[in-house]
């Protein structure tokens, strides 16, 4: 009976206090697309809506696929390196993480058009595959709050723990959003082009977490708890963008592209709980596990909606801006009861601009590129810290048949996390956050 009344006790506490993802969190999770293109793209972060002329620059305004000269294929591999510093009451625990994969694969056709008394140009065909985001993760955070999160009660002979000895996190993540871009692009009286894309998505990410707690009453007795939580979240999406890019003289370029939302179709495997508890006062050892429940929904993320600009000078270089804004708060959950969750988005969810801006100059085959990348961040609450900013460099070589480029980026920001959502005795765990990613890329003309 004592077990009994203890396993509900650690199951309500339990369930109540630890985190694995939210819809909310996975929400915004799925909305957001990192830069996972070509070297050239990468080094000048992304700054292509009203460029073209790369496979990448497809998936920003797919009337990019028009500006090609010529049919080309592309192939990107991606080393990334990110650490996260987790500060927990004063303690500082730093992860590092390192991931090969490849980030970018895609080709575009160029087709002539053969009525001279058309005004309608070239046409082009274009197909790009890239990982819209990569989940692989872990970070780990320790520390003593001074307080017990899981107080023991027992319907007879309590024994109550107050004080704490301290606390382990551990979040480890994994899959990623592979996806896939299919594009149209034509070109008008060769002063302007227009596109069309349709874009697929196959997400899946997986969140294990452990906590773990330290616990006494102060007598001598300790009372240890070990608790994980699984959850699996996996499905299909798919959007569309269209996009127009003017060239009103030689030197300037105009873009404008909007992105559709993301409908995705998902499914969750939730594993609720498995625990282990330890108590000194009996020797006692006493362990759970909960099982799995599995649930489907839908999710529409929101649209986005960039504008760009570029300047020419001559073949010598450019400098190029785009501007993209997305308005969270129209995250929508469906096929289920969401209203409470729904509506957390419009109450805590608000407008994020994206800016980025590159540039690139070209010494005969040389080809040197830099940009600079800020995006704001979706919650209402957050601080100018939790923006996400970066710088980006690299260089290309231009050889009889095709191209190879190489690019370096890097970004910060800062996130909180609270592994105990519901006791405000807790403080959550300051997160500082650094991405760094290394790309090369072989372009082949075709």
């Amino acid at each position: 009976m004592k077990k009994l009344f203890l396993a509900v006790l650690i199951f309500a506490a339990y369930i109540s206090n630890a985190q694995t993802l939210s819809y909310n969190d996975i929400g915004v999770l799925f909305s957001k697309e990192n830069s996972n293109g070509t070297a050239r793209y990468n080094a000048m972060s992304g700054a292509f809506g009203a460029l073209g002329g790369d496979i990448s620059a497809i998936e920003s305004n797919p009337a990019g696929a028009a500006v090609f000269i010529n049919s080309e294929f592309a192939v990107s591999l991606g080393i990334n390196n990110n650490t996260t510093t987790a500060n927990y009451y004063g303690n500082n625990e730093l992860t590092e993480n390192d991931l090969t994969n490849l980030s970018q694969a895609g080709g575009v056709f160029v087709f002539k058009g053969y009525n001279h008394n058309s005004d309608w140009g070239k046409f082009a065909i274009g197909f790009n595959f890239s990982i819209a985001n990569d989940f692989e993760n872990l970070w780990i955070t320790k520390g003593n709050s001074g307080s017990a999160p899981i107080t023991d009660l027992y319907d007879f002979d309590p024994v109550v723990y107050i004080n704490s000895d301290g606390q382990y996190f551990e979040n480890n993540t994994d899959g990623r959003n592979n996806k896939y871009t299919f594009t149209f692009a034509s070109e008008y009286n060769n002063n302007l082009y227009v596109g069309a894309s349709v874009s697929t998505y196959d997400v899946t990410n997986y969140q294990q977490v452990l906590i773990d707690e330290y616990n006494n009453d102060g007598n001598g007795n300790t009372y240890d708890v070990s608790q994980i939580q699984e959850l699996a979240t996996y499905g299909d999406g798919i959007s569309f963008n269209i996009g127009v890019i003017s060239k009103p003289n030689d030197n300037v370029r105009l873009g404008l592209a909007y992105q559709s939302p993301v409908w995705y179709s998902l499914a969750e495997d939730f594993l609720e709980y498995d625990i282990s508890i330890q108590e000194s006062i009996d020797g006692s050892t006493f362990t759970d596990f909960s099982g799995t429940n599995g649930f489907n929904y839908s999710l529409k993320t929101p649209g986005k909606l960039t504008g760009s600009f570029a300047y020419i000078f001559d073949k010598n270089g450019l400098i190029s801006v785009d501007y993209a804004f997305k308005n969270y708060s129209n995250l929508n959950l469906t096929n289920a009861n969401f209203s409470s969750e729904n509506q957390t988005f419009k109450s805590t969810l608000g407008n994020s601009g994206e800016l980025k801006i590159g540039t690139e100059w070209r010494f005969d085959a040389i080809s040197i590129r830099g940009g600079y990348h800020l995006e704001k961040d979706p919650y209402i609450s957050a601080i100018n810290s939790d923006n996400i900013e970066g710088f980006s460099i690299g260089a290309g070589y231009k050889f009889r048949g095709g191209k190879l480029d190489f690019s370096y980026q890097k970004s910060t920001h800062t996130a909180p996390y609270n592994f105990y959502p519901n006791d405000n005795q807790v403080n959550l765990t300051e997160l500082d956050i650094e991405n760094s990613k290394f790309t090369a890329t072989l372009i082949l003309n075709i």
